[in-house]
């Protein structure tokens, strides 16, 4: 079976069977399969799903991150794990670079690190934990992009995510007849006013950012109930982490002055935060010299700017002389990252890992 053949042969099987975030213990085990197939070392968690291998000698340790979960959503009506961010791709493509890798002469080691719960934000700070990038001067990630971002043909050195917060809130008031108002609250006044209060903050235009309502549950149990209870979330992103900082603060001042006008319980709690990227210039130059030698300065593109987040970045704040860098890889995937019926040019999978395994060998200075 050649290289090629393989990597596909991989990808068919993440996709085929998804795990959620925290349940990857199938993938884990077929990945640690893998390694044992091309008589690779690891090392797996343990008490949590993932792995990490190493290859290579010397003391400089160059690693790669794969997360590995999929997502919980709906496809033709079934609610089912689907790997609709492209994850399945991800763990293909570093496999890819390490089939590639692992009977070159290397003057240093190469660390792959299998990642679960990237989509739920915590998994990155749990492998961290566990010793992923311990001994790690540089780390590299890897993702396909959304065909409006990058076609295939197109890599970028480096993404460079937003940062984000998720909120959920709940409302504690008094139901009321329908018929008498006065004697209650009512929750969706209040969960309107969050609304409103959201839609007239005012940040500078010159950085990406947006704080929305992403659910609303207000059930009185009956029409002639006004509901006096309700659940509500927010998911609020910005393009660095002090105007996600900045946001959540006045989000905060926000609800409390809401709370007080209405006269109701307003409780919440910022959840699940994802810090943006601090992309190393050093990482990205290394990213995009072996895109070139590899590929050719055609498929070289520019750093590529999204509101999307990522818990790669976790990395980075947890160990902050950890020189960074997730590379972009153009799939011409549509409709898009997270869509139920996401797809992408296969094909794809072949120039990343080539990309990857460049980058990996390359020695840090």
């Amino acid at each position: 079976m050649t290289i090629e053949q393989q990597i596909f042969t991989w990808f068919d099987h993440f996709h085929a069977n998804p795990e959620v975030s925290w349940k990857e213990y199938e993938t884990t085990k077929k990945i640690a399969s893998i390694l044992e197939e091309l008589n690779v070392s690891y090392r797996l968690f343990g008490d949590i799903p993932g792995l990490v291998a190493e290859i290579g000698e010397g003391t400089d340790i160059v690693a790669v991150r794969a997360d590995i979960d999929a997502l919980w959503q709906e496809v033709d009506g079934e609610w089912r794990a689907n790997h609709s961010c492209g994850h399945d791709a991800n763990i293909t493509m570093v496999l890819g670079a390490l089939l590639r890798l692992r009977n070159e002469p290397l003057n240093h080691k190469v660390r792959f690190i299998f990642q679960p719960a990237e989509e739920l934000g915590n998994g990155a700070v749990a492998s961290f934990e566990r010793g992923a990038v311990d001994g790690v001067s540089h780390l590299f990630g890897v993702h396909l992009r959304p065909i409006e971002e990058l076609p295939l043909g197109k890599i970028t050195p480096a993404i460079h995510h937003g940062a984000a917060y998720f909120l959920e809130g709940k409302i504690n008031g008094a139901d009321a007849h329908g018929a008498r108002p006065h004697q209650g609250n009512n929750s969706i006044d209040v969960v309107m006013a969050v609304h409103q209060m959201l839609n007239s903050l005012h940040f500078s235009p010159f950085e990406p950012h947006s704080a929305k309502l992403t659910k609303i549950v207000a059930d009185g149990g009956s029409t002639n109930i006004i509901p006096g209870g309700a659940t509500f979330a927010m998911d609020i992103r910005a393009q660095s982490n002090q105007l996600l900082d900045d946001m959540k603060n006045a989000i905060e001042k926000g609800l409390e002055s809401i709370e007080n006008q209405f006269g109701v319980g307003l409780e919440w709690r910022f959840f699940d935060y994802t810090p943006g990227a601090e992309v190393s210039p050093e990482a990205a130059q290394m990213a995009k010299s072996a895109i070139i030698d590899t590929l050719g300065e055609n498929f070289c593109t520019n750093e590529v700017h999204t509101p999307g987040a990522d818990d790669f970045h976790f990395y980075t704040v947890k160990k902050p002389e950890l020189k960074a860098a997730m590379i972009g890889i153009g799939a011409n995937l549509q409709p898009g990252l997270h869509h139920p019926k996401m797809t992408f040019d296969h094909t794809a999978l072949i120039d990343a890992s080539k990309v990857l395994a460049a980058v990996l060998k390359k020695t840090p200075e």
